[in-house]
């Protein structure tokens, strides 16, 4: 079982036992395509079931059900006991509802015409949803494909229970919608035992079909790509005309905005929609290229967000100060913060804020790695919330009345001065308080000085609400030199 994801149980138990709040998912998610081009067959058979139950729903697709059917057949819960997603506070999302099954029973006669058996590309491909759906992204199909494969990640998970686990660390479960029954048309239920985590089970998966990014084969791609798509067509006038057809649709005396040549490729591609299966066809002849990029993006998820988390929080824990308790939401965050930059600073923690040699990518990581630092709180540490103009990093609160929010900042980020410059002000007024923090983060001498300018520039170079976090690693001496 070398191909184990056990990291979810483990950042489960690392977060648990160093934070009274809620657990985080990993950013990661399950690529069908990925069971696709797998070289195990048992995951290919895997990939031809889901294709099986696809092609069930579209034979239904053509009848008015009865909503109790729908339910049944076209909804499915987000299966959180694998901890992967989107859910940055505790493993919890919305699965997928009305919203989804709806779109699914109108598109799925059009998307999958060929009920399986698609004439350019080798096999017809789940995605396919989200080339068609806006509002599909890879979180929905992660949450789909997972339903859809419970069988197999749970029988996956019981044996390396039976051989790993100790007994006092199981329970029994009782696992709803684990298999479908094609001759009742029906979902049957399963009993199996697994690992146990705060009275509920843990789903282990296998790393080979994982990808932190997007799908193999997603929108995005296939718009950014579009001409190429066309001009790969073997069928010259075909070529010709949706050519012809996209240039109709973009404006004739400038260069087309993003938004209107999304607009016209999406014309486009519902005119035409033999230019999906092309360009499938084109990401499946570079099956061997997802295989490594996903092997990449997880292995950073796990180094990042697992190895390096697990060590900050050893150097966190060591401190008295990492316990202390103050009734002020505003001087309890900048202790906090703080107390993680004097970490990061002066105790080798900087190491956890890199990734073989090189800086974390984005704001998203340090903002997960920031969670570490509220142990044992009485104060509620809400992440992003949204309150109509746009999420905010974090709320710290206690009670209604206390607010303090934080965000965080790579110095290195493009919008880093239009950002300074209004973006708090906008999430205080919003969120109704005058308390806000803000943090920048920093790799290189580089960086140090534009962020340095732009506060400059700013005018609030003194500020008292902006804490710079120096993680450069060419300024330091190891902890244990010293």
């Amino acid at each position: 079982m070398s191909d184990l994801l056990f990291f979810p149980f483990r950042l489960s138990y690392i977060l648990s036992t160093i934070s009274g709040q809620d657990i985080n998912d990993l950013p990661l998610f399950v690529d069908p395509f990925l069971l696709y081009t797998h070289k195990n067959t048992n995951f290919k058979k895997l990939h031809d079931e889901l294709l099986e139950y696809i092609i069930f729903l579209k034979g239904k697709s053509k009848y008015k059900l009865s909503e109790g059917l729908i339910k049944q057949w076209y909804y499915f819960p987000e299966v959180s006991q694998n901890w992967l997603g989107f859910s940055e506070t505790g493993n919890k999302g919305r699965g997928l509802g009305s919203a989804f099954a709806k779109e699914l029973k109108k598109n799925l006669p059009l998307i999958f015409k060929y009920s399986g058996k698609e004439k350019l590309t080798e096999e017809a491909h789940l995605e396919k949803i989200t080339l068609f759906n806006e509002g599909v992204g890879r979180d929905m199909i992660s949450d789909f494909t997972v339903n859809l494969i419970k069988e197999f990640l749970l029988n996956y998970t019981a044996e390396f229970t039976k051989l790993n686990i100790k007994p006092e660390l199981t329970d029994e479960f009782s696992i709803q919608k684990v298999k479908f029954d094609y001759i009742t048309e029906s979902w049957l239920p399963a009993t199996f035992i697994l690992p146990k985590f705060q009275n509920d089970y843990i789903l282990l998966s296998p790393k080979s079909i994982l990808t932190k990014d997007n799908t193999w084969i997603n929108r995005a791609n296939l718009y950014s790509r579009f001409n190429t798509v066309i001009s790969s067509l073997d069928n010259e006038i075909l070529r010709a005309k949706i050519s012809r057809y996209l240039t109709k649709l973009l404006p004739k005396h400038h260069a087309p905005t993003l938004k209107q040549f999304t607009k016209a490729v999406k014309t486009t591609i519902e005119k035409y929609p033999i230019c999906i299966d092309q360009y499938i066809s084109i990401q499946e002849r570079k099956s061997k290229m997802a295989i490594a990029k996903s092997k990449k993006r997880v292995n950073y998820i796990e180094t990042l967000h697992v190895d390096q988390v697990t060590n900050l929080n050893e150097k966190l824990a060591t401190s008295t100060k990492y316990f202390d308790i103050a009734p002020n939401s505003y001087k309890e965050a900048l202790s906090r913060i703080s107390f993680l930059k004097q970490v990061i600073e002066k105790n080798d923690g900087y190491k956890s804020l890199y990734y073989k040699g090189k800086p974390i990518k984005s704001e998203k990581d340090i903002q997960l790695i920031f969670k570490l630092v509220w142990y044992n709180t009485i104060f509620d540490v809400n992440a992003e919330p949204n309150n109509g103009r746009g999420p905010v990093d974090f709320k710290i609160s206690y009670g209604s009345k206390d607010k303090t929010l934080i965000e965080f900042k790579l110095a290195k980020n493009s919008q880093l001065k239009k950002n300074m410059k209004s973006q708090l002000n906008v999430y205080k007024s919003a969120n109704e308080t005058n308390k806000g923090i803000t943090i920048i983060v920093f790799f290189t001498k580089e960086e140090e000085a534009r962020m340095e300018n732009i506060l400059v520039q700013l005018k609030i170079e003194n500020s008292r609400h902006i804490i710079r976090i120096d993680a450069r690693k060419d300024n330091k001496k190891s902890a244990s030199k010293v």
